[in-house]
């Protein structure tokens, strides 16, 4: 016999992802992994997650958790979970930026909070991966968040309602500072291939920024064409798992290969005419630099939020490999050019005294970055696990 429980399926940003209530759940969160697995269709040796609501790749393999706040300055805790696709993995190392445009809607739809009156209202987020705060502004009418509207993201068809997040004080989201190694470039000794230098910022999600050039590559390359690259993938996650003991994530590399979701390896660039997904050819006037981010493994087919937001505080950090690659162009809100389309991000970052304040390190502080997103309930009801 089948065991059903009350789910949502929402869609936000370019991430799609079942929706649970915390009460609806175990209490011993040991017990939630067997839950979302198989309601998720995984492992699948197939990688198509076929029987599960997964679709086969990162970007559609995830869980959110929504409950009571269980930190004084938000209305909710957010907890969220990326699922193996082809293995039993449950990760709540990271967060998910694209998902946490979901969240306010949710519990307003879910009667999580007071019914607000119709216009704009503000969501406090807690999400518990990161223990940062995340504030959701949206549009509310009878109760329900509005749906409809003109913002268009690039890789979502159509327009929807803005759903603005601001990610408070995002820097040190998992090491507890902006910089974790102090320093705006370092030397990585990955284990596969020469040294490379790379950018370590922990913001919103702690990300490994290195130059696509160091790697023979243009920034340019769609998603396939990077996924057909093997010798490049194993390349890129030697990278990533130096990167995460650099960083102070993980003790060694094998406690680095283990946590899968996190740090992101990102591949930046400076502006030129690439192609998209969709067949649009974005100009190189249109944009202030490239990236080519690998999430879980697989090659995005956008960019996280969470990287982007990332991203965006990196290139706020003088000497940074991202800021390098903007040059004269880092004054204004930040257009980054995905395999998508162009993903447009804020981020305001300080430099202060070394030493000054605890958790700042070389004096860069991260005091918030910004992205508007659209989501959307697709299916409310009971999902069936095994």
């Amino acid at each position: 016999m089948q065991k059903h429980i009350r789910a949502v399926f929402m869609r936000g940003g370019t991430s799609k992802a079942l929706m649970f209530r915390q009460a609806d759940l175990p209490l011993d969160r040991a017990d939630w992994a067997p839950i979302f697995l198989s309601a998720m269709g995984s492992p699948d040796p197939n990688g198509r997650q076929l029987d599960g609501m997964g679709g086969g790749i990162s970007s559609l393999s995830k869980v959110c958790v929504i409950g009571a706040p269980s930190h004084p300055d938000a209305d909710v805790d957010f907890t969220f979970a990326q699922i193996g696709v082809g293995d039993s993995v449950v990760d709540y190392a990271g967060n998910c930026g694209n998902m946490s445009s979901a969240v306010g809607p949710f519990a307003i739809e879910e009667g999580m909070l007071p019914r607000p009156a119709d216009g704009p209202v503000s969501v406090r987020i807690h999400n518990t991966n990161t223990r940062k705060i995340i504030v959701a502004t949206f549009e509310v009418r009878g109760g329900r968040a509005v749906v409809e509207g003109d913002c268009a993201i690039d890789g979502v068809a159509g327009t929807g309602a803005p759903i603005r997040l601001d990610f408070v004080d995002p820097g040190g989201a998992k090491t507890g500072r902006t910089l974790p190694s102090g320093k705006p470039v370092d030397l990585l000794t990955p284990a596969i291939g020469a040294p490379i230098e790379a950018t370590l910022v922990d913001a919103a999600n702690p990300c490994v920024f290195v130059r696509a050039s160091d790697l023979g590559l243009t920034g340019t390359e769609l998603p396939d064409s990077l996924d057909a690259n093997k010798d490049l993938l194993k390349r890129l996650e030697a990278i990533r798992q130096a990167g995460s003991v650099a960083m102070g994530l993980t003790s060694d590399l094998k406690a680095a290969a283990d946590m899968q979701s996190i740090p992101k390896v990102a591949l930046v660039a400076a502006p030129a005419a690439a192609p998209t997904l969709s067949g649009r050819q974005l100009r190189a006037s249109e944009i202030d630099l490239l990236v080519r981010m690998i999430s879980v493994g697989q090659p995005h087919k956008a960019v996280p939020i969470t990287g982007g937001l990332c991203l965006g505080v990196a290139c706020r950090i003088p000497g940074s490999l991202p800021e390098s690659v903007l040059g004269a162009r880092a004054s204004n809100a930040l257009r980054i050019g995905h395999p998508s389309g162009i993903l447009l991000v804020d981020a305001l970052v300080e430099q202060r005294e070394p030493g000054v304040t605890a958790g700042v390190s070389s004096g860069v502080v991260a005091r918030h970055a910004s992205v508007f997103r659209t989501a959307r309930r697709l299916f409310q009801g009971e999902v069936l696990f095994r």
